[in-house]
């Protein structure tokens, strides 16, 4: 599927085998939500509620002391 310039392109994508939903908004940001209506509030009141969660980096590997 292609969009034209300019245009907004929002999808909305079943999970088989449960009841969650996968919002994807033309900005590249996701949402699950197991109800449509909320999914699409979030998707069409861009730009609320569209930025990334931090992530936090990663913890280095503990490292055991290994008796010689």
């Amino acid at each position: 599927m292609s969009s034209r310039a300019g245009e907004r392109l929002y999808r909305v994508h079943w999970l088989p085998g449960t009841d969650i939903l996968r919002g994807s908004c033309h900005c590249g940001a996701e949402r699950l939500a197991e109800e449509p209506i909320e999914l699409w509030e979030w998707l069409l009141g861009h730009p609320q509620g569209h930025r990334a969660a931090a992530v936090p980096a990663p913890e280095p590997p503990t490292r055991l002391a290994m008796p010689a």
